[in-house]
């Protein structure tokens, strides 16, 4: 008589209840799958996953406030053991790995056949990793040429570009040098980078931040 399957428990981490609904409606069709929490925002989804423990979460990337890359990699650092896979509309090879930097475990595209949710799940159950058919997870391994800076973020790397120092930052942007200093290490970590040179190397070959 053969073993059954392990139940992986999942959460669903998206801002848009329809889509929450519909991944739901598809993981439930399977006998060994159980959705138990859905978030529509990154704090709400790091309070959840603390609580649950869930096996595997679904996170998408574009959400109201913080990424699901930046809650991947918080996750990471909290050394959360759940398995961490993207769920998402967004193809762009820079994401995909900004993701696996942040430590996502699969990448699936939103369009595709629900087969390959499943598909990703049995893989990174396993311990391997996923990608959509079509998601190159090479493409994109060198320093991300648009990661998934703020605003606030751009507004600080284009003064980097130009040569201010952070107290000319603050001043220019009628922030405090703390907060400047705050933007820059969150800068470093999103593009994997280190060191004032290395920051301002990048920034000066960033033509979408001026």
């Amino acid at each position: 008589m053969s073993e059954q399957p392990a139940t992986v428990r999942v959460v669903i981490v998206d801002d848009h209840p329809l889509v929450r609904d519909g991944v739901r409606a598809c993981l439930e069709a399977s006998p060994h799958l159980r959705v138990v929490g859905e978030a529509g925002d990154a704090a709400a989804a790091e309070r959840l996953i603390l609580a649950e423990r869930p096996d595997l979460a679904l996170v998408d990337i574009g959400m109201r406030g913080e990424s699901g890359i930046d809650l991947i990699a918080r996750l990471r650092r909290q050394e959360v053991p759940t398995r961490l896979v993207v769920l998402t509309m967004y193809d762009n090879p820079e994401y995909v790995a900004e993701a696996m930097r942040a430590g996502a475990r699969g990448y699936v595209l939103k369009d595709a056949p629900s087969d390959e949710i499943f598909a990703a799940i049995d893989a990174v159950q396993a311990g391997g990793c996923y990608y959509s058919a079509g998601v190159d997870p090479v493409a994109g391994s060198g320093h991300p040429a648009g990661p998934l800076l703020t605003h606030r973020e751009k507004e600080v790397l284009a003064l980097i570009a130009e040569g201010l120092n952070n107290k000319r930052i603050a001043s220019a942007l009628g922030m405090s040098v703390r907060t400047v200093e705050t933007h820059r290490l969150n800068i470093k970590r999103k593009v994997g980078i280190e060191g004032t040179a290395a920051l301002l190397k990048y920034a000066f070959g960033r033509e979408w931040a001026r």
